[in-house]
């Protein structure tokens, strides 16, 4: 049993099953994040996002599950948003990671779950606290790599479709302006590659990423 929100999947109720813990090998192959919220009653518990990002074993399909205080609540394709006390948590992947995984209070003001401290994601974020300026140059080089990748993907791009019959005999054809070797190519491939990963970490990607590589 479940219940759809809007353009989210179905969000089914889960066995209550426990958390495992992350583990050093699922460094980049999964993403735990996590926030305390209060209660009505005064209490405060933990809400976990568990998302396995090569998919579960069963059939391929990754799933996001939040567990309450370490018990299985409820799972669901992505992108999704299960209800919690105050609001709701959204959660959505792309090609590198989490795009979203934040709690949305009532009155539309969002933030980031936290990440858990064993992975890539909260090694990011701790050197991030302890280290702002050396995260700001991190996350400039990073985007200045996102786009360079797409200024010489676009071009190629656009040059490919124009090619193509019908548009050619209708539009004419494009060159690109950018020539490189392919050596080039594959570099600078492989850097917006690794540009957009770092972004992922922060949850900072966007379609201009997945353009990009």
């Amino acid at each position: 049993m479940g219940i759809k929100h809007g353009r989210n999947r179905l969000v089914r109720t889960g066995s209550g099953e426990p958390l495992q813990r992350f583990r050093w090998w699922q460094t980049f192959g999964r993403s735990l994040r996590t926030i305390t919220l209060p209660a009505p009653d005064g209490t405060a518990s933990a809400y976990t996002v568990d998302v396995r990002h090569a998919g579960d074993m069963t059939d391929g399909e990754v799933r996001a599950r939040l567990f309450v205080n370490g018990s299985l609540r409820s799972y669901s394709k992505m992108p999704t948003r299960f209800p919690v006390h105050g609001g709701h948590i959204e959660v959505g992947i792309n090609g590198f990671g989490l795009k979203r995984c934040h709690f949305v209070h009532a009155d539309g003001s969002a933030m980031q779950l936290s990440p858990d401290p064993a992975s890539v994601e909260g090694r990011r974020a701790r050197l991030h606290h302890r280290h702002p300026g050396l995260s700001r140059l991190i996350g400039v080089v990073s985007t200045t790599l996102v786009l360079v990748g797409l200024s010489v993907t676009v071009p190629q791009i656009i040059e490919s479709i124009s090619h193509i019959p019908p548009i050619a005999e209708s539009i004419g054809t494009f060159t690109s302006p950018v020539r490189l070797p392919l050596q080039v190519n594959l570099l600078i491939g492989l850097a917006a590659v690794i540009g957009r990963t770092e972004r992922a970490l922060r949850m900072r990607s966007s379609w201009i990423d997945e353009l990009a590589s």
